[in-house]
């Protein structure tokens, strides 16, 4: 696992040049698009050098960590129309290059194991971004998760409901009680993982994620098993870890062409 510490706008640039890196090298590459804030300054900056460098996603996919169970298909919260609004739409990603777990579906649990199909017969994730949530969940993996976990509906905690209800107009009855989402050993499989986390409320979260032992009360913590890990955070969200100075020495004594 590598952390890097760094202003807010430059993260979002590491993260896309790493994304960049690999649509250039890649046309075909397979996404993971994660909502939330952390990764919209990311969206920002791809978007610019698709407008203003040529960056294309025509022959890409991209494939989401999760979806709202039951909101209507014009609902500007469900995922799928606010991947579209902050990314898609402003790309040239092909039509139904997005992919997302279907939220409306009869049958649920189908549903999953269709997604999970969908993901394995791309090829796999080859770079997914993640956020974090403040009791260390990524994608809706709430603690007490399996770490061997699949995609699969979930129960929302009711502190994930609290944190969402600022896009639910302060509303926490709108907020859905449940969602579909990858599992851990799904986001597991991508091959470049790329997390970010922001803010002081992120901090306790990101000192377990790196810090603290492999458990399912912190969900997010098996991130250190993978092979190819990066946890871009800024100096908030780095308050609480205890080898935050370690962290930027090895960053900055890093050879320019490891890249991230």
């Amino acid at each position: 696992m590598e952390v890097v510490i760094a202003p807010a706008d430059e993260l979002a640039r590491l993260a896309a040049d790493a994304i960049e890196e690999r649509l250039r090298r890649e046309p075909g590459t397979v996404l993971g698009v994660a909502t939330g804030s952390s990764p919209l300054k990311v969206y920002d900056e791809l978007a610019r050098r698709h407008a203003e460098e040529g960056l294309s996603f025509a022959r890409a996919r991209a494939f989401m960590l999760d979806e709202y169970v039951g909101l209507a298909a014009d609902h500007p919260q469900r995922y799928r129309n606010v991947v579209e609004a902050e990314l898609a739409s402003r790309v040239d990603l092909a039509p139904g290059a997005l992919c997302g777990p279907d939220g409306l579906a009869d049958d649920l649990p189908a549903a999953c194991a269709a997604y999970e199909e969908a993901i394995a017969d791309a090829g796999g994730v080859d770079v997914q971004i993640l956020g974090i949530g403040t009791d260390g969940h990524i994608a809706f993996n709430e603690p007490g998760s399996s770490l061997a976990s699949r995609t699969r509906i979930k129960t929302l905690t009711a502190q994930t409901r609290q944190d969402n209800a600022r896009f639910f107009d302060d509303d926490l009855e709108q907020v859905p009680r449940h969602c579909l989402t990858q599992g851990l050993a799904t986001i597991m499989s991508a091959r470049h993982l790329l997390l970010l986390a922001t803010g002081r409320g992120k901090a306790e979260a990101v000192h377990q994620l790196v810090e603290g032992p492999v458990t399912a009360m912190w969900p997010a913590t098996i991130v250190q098993m993978h092979p190819h890990a990066t946890v871009l955070v800024d100096d908030a969200a780095a308050g609480r870890l205890q080898l935050a100075d370690y962290y930027r020495q090895t960053y900055a004594s890093k050879p320019g062409w490891q890249g991230l």
